[in-house]
């Protein structure tokens, strides 16, 4: 990422700074999407701040979605993971930085080897605040013009997100040797660092 993006999410950091002493002693929550969530909870976690993390489903119509039809791309659903945190030692500008560098904002419908909207990359904000600062974020990077095509990122208000089957939380915890496999088979981290090069999947 260059020093000019970093500047500008820098002063992101700073616009929030008001909204997140606010609400010290509390819970703060995000929602993104960026592919496989196996793959995307293990972004998120180890985040200083960071809490808990949960994969799941937001952005469709049907209720309590299963894995099966939220993966065929029946109902409108991304798989997509909840970030908890503590807003004292984490704030929203840096969640979404640990989120554009583990994306590829150029692919629409799809992320790395998995294609369709259930796999689309997505920012879901659940206030004003949040807005701004992810449209700000998305603004800084394509002001840059650090990559030869637009930034397809979507940017959308957030709808009931339903965590995922068991199984599938801290699924590269517990199935080690299919997650690397997979993630390896994927592209994902040659992607990411011909994206972004250093900064490609950093904390």
């Amino acid at each position: 990422m260059t020093r000019s993006i970093l500047s500008k999410m820098a002063l992101v950091a700073t616009l929030l700074g008001a909204s997140s002493a606010a609400q010290a002693g509390e819970r703060g929550e995000a929602l993104f999407a960026g592919g496989c969530f196996w793959c995307f909870e293990a972004s998120f976690e180890g985040v200083p701040g960071v809490t808990a993390v949960i994969s799941g489903y937001t952005g469709g119509t049907k209720k309590d979605p299963a894995y099966e039809e939220v993966s065929s791309g029946s109902t409108g659903h991304a798989e997509s993971v909840r970030v908890v945190y503590d807003p004292t030692k984490v704030t929203y500008a840096k969640l979404l930085e640990v989120f554009w560098h583990n994306i590829d904002p150029l692919t629409a419908a799809g992320q790395f080897c998995d294609h369709g909207t259930q796999y689309r990359s997505a920012i879901f904000y659940l206030d004003d605040a949040q807005r701004k600062a992810a449209e700000e974020s998305k603004q800084a990077i394509a002001a840059a013009k650090h990559f030869p095509s637009p930034i397809v990122t979507e940017i959308t208000k957030a709808s009931t997100f339903y965590p995922a089957e068991e199984y599938h939380q801290d699924f590269y915890k517990k199935n080690p040797i299919r997650y690397q496999s997979y993630r390896l088979g994927c592209g994902r981290d040659r992607r990411l660092q011909e994206l972004w090069g250093s900064e490609a999947g950093k904390h």
